[in-house]
């Protein structure tokens, strides 16, 4: 018993040897801050395919919309939800529920924006976990 004990070790201790450092939420998995699980991914997609980086910058640090790093350090994944279906029109944000691809991804997208937010996806541009 024991030695399977040193054996399980020392392998969880390549595994992360192998991976880098390994961040797992409830809403994300991200490896050395640059690769992360297919959901997220498909946050990042939708990111990407929506073309938010047009107003929220390539970063998610702002240009003409705000900062998404720091709206999400406060808003609820319900506040969220509505802000991207139902826009904020005074403010120049569109209302993305016609948007079917994106509402289907709406979840991950959450995720991919809280992890960049929580600072564990530490840039935009994201890869899969292999």
């Amino acid at each position: 018993m024991l030695r399977a004990t040193v054996i399980l070790s020392s392998l969880l201790a390549f595994a992360v040897a192998a991976h880098g450092e390994e961040i797992r939420t409830e809403l994300y998995t991200v490896i050395d801050g640059t690769h992360v699980d297919e959901r997220t991914l498909g946050g990042f997609k939708a990111w990407r395919a929506a073309a938010c980086a047009r107003c929220h910058g390539a970063d998610q640090e702002g240009l003409v919309g705000p900062s998404l790093i720091n709206s999400l350090k406060v808003l609820s994944k319900r506040e969220f939800i509505t802000t991207v279906t139902e826009g904020r029109l005074d403010k120049g944000m569109p209302s993305f529920k016609g948007d079917q691809q994106l509402i289907d991804r709406i979840d991950q997208l959450y995720a991919y924006l809280k992890g960049r937010s929580n600072g564990h996806i530490t840039r935009a541009k994201v890869e899969g976990i292999n």
